[in-house]
């Protein structure tokens, strides 16, 4: 299992249109891909929960990605996020 933090730049934050390329990329990899935002883990491979997590630009998130890909799960989503999302 690895994590690392990242902090979401796009002024709208995890709204739909994001949260679908996160999610797209997320279910992509065979891990576990999570995060972790406040005291609430969310799975990155669902679009419900993460629009569930009320994420706004600004915020600091945690990924928690745990299994055989993991780390190429783990640097795909942070060059995504870090790449503002399609935004």
């Amino acid at each position: 299992m690895i994590t690392q933090k990242v902090l979401i730049k796009n002024i709208s934050g995890l709204h739909l249109r994001p949260t679908g390329m996160l999610c797209n990329e997320a279910i992509k990899y065979k891990s576990s891909v999570k995060f972790r935002f406040g005291r609430t883990e969310t799975n990155a491979k669902s679009v419900l929960s993460v629009l569930g997590a009320c994420v706004k630009c600004g915020d600091e998130i945690e990924f928690i990605c745990d299994g055989v890909d993991e780390q190429e799960a783990m640097a795909a989503m942070v060059n995504l996020v870090n790449s503002g999302l399609g935004e």
